[in-house]
């Protein structure tokens, strides 16, 4: 038997890294290691240049039961820079909009979110269990579900369980009432599922500062659902 942290994760909308390039941020179907890993150092007061918090982090091992992948959404924002030819290091924001010319055109860029999407997580192997239960009930900075847009709906409700393997230890999440007996779609885990499909994604954290991400192996799951 081994011990787990296990919470929930429900928001109306949520967002989950995925490809990243200038005019498109994407979501996957749920919320990948560096996600987790961010959230809870977000509870535990992690600050990004914190070095040796941000390495304590990546010893805890996780997996994800989807319990709602959510409906995609997109949303399309305009971003814009003012020509340094225009204007040479404006003071304010106001300054360098006036210099703006006609010809300078802003660029659509595109966010993908999932609306109401539901997870349960399971944490282990890190270095305090109650430590970090005790963050996400206490949390140091406010936490949410992949971007600041995206607050939760529910508590998380953090619990420590023992359980034979991380797929018992899931179903142990406390859900919200409106999730009451709902039952994983799949799940992605760090750990060894047996019929699991091995995945590479490249969301192993390595430099906070940089956002630089490393390819790790991921074991998804997807249990027949007789709910």
């Amino acid at each position: 038997m081994t011990e787990y942290l296990v919470f929930a994760l429900t928001a109306p909308m949520g967002s989950f890294g995925g490809l990243a390039g200038h005019e498109r941020r994407g979501s996957g179907s749920w919320p990948g290691r560096s996600a987790i890993l961010g959230l809870l150092g977000a509870a535990q007061g992690v600050r990004r240049d914190d070095a040796a918090g941000q390495g304590a982090l990546r010893r805890w091992q996780v997996a994800v039961s989807v319990l709602s992948e959510g409906v995609p959404v997109q949303d399309f924002h305009t971003v814009q820079t003012v020509p340094s030819a225009n204007i040479k290091r404006p003071d304010t924001r106001r300054q360098a909009l006036k210099a703006l010319k006609p010809k300078d055109n802003p660029v659509i860029t595109r966010r993908d979110y999932r609306c109401d999407c539901a997870f349960g997580v399971a944490l282990w192997g890190g270095a305090d269990l109650d430590a970090a239960r005790a963050a996400l009930e206490r949390p140091v900075f406010t936490p949410y579900l992949g971007r600041k847009s995206c607050p939760l709906a529910a508590p998380m409700a953090p619990r420590i369980v023992r359980a034979a393997d991380v797929v018992a230890a899931l179903d142990q999440v406390v859900l919200p009432p409106w999730l009451a007996g709902r039952r994983p779609l799949a799940i992605a885990s760090d750990a060894a599922i047996e019929g699991a499909m091995q995945e590479t994604v490249w969301d192993e954290p390595l430099d906070r500062a940089g956002w630089h991400f490393g390819p790790r192996i991921v074991h998804v799951h997807r249990p027949e659902n007789k709910a």
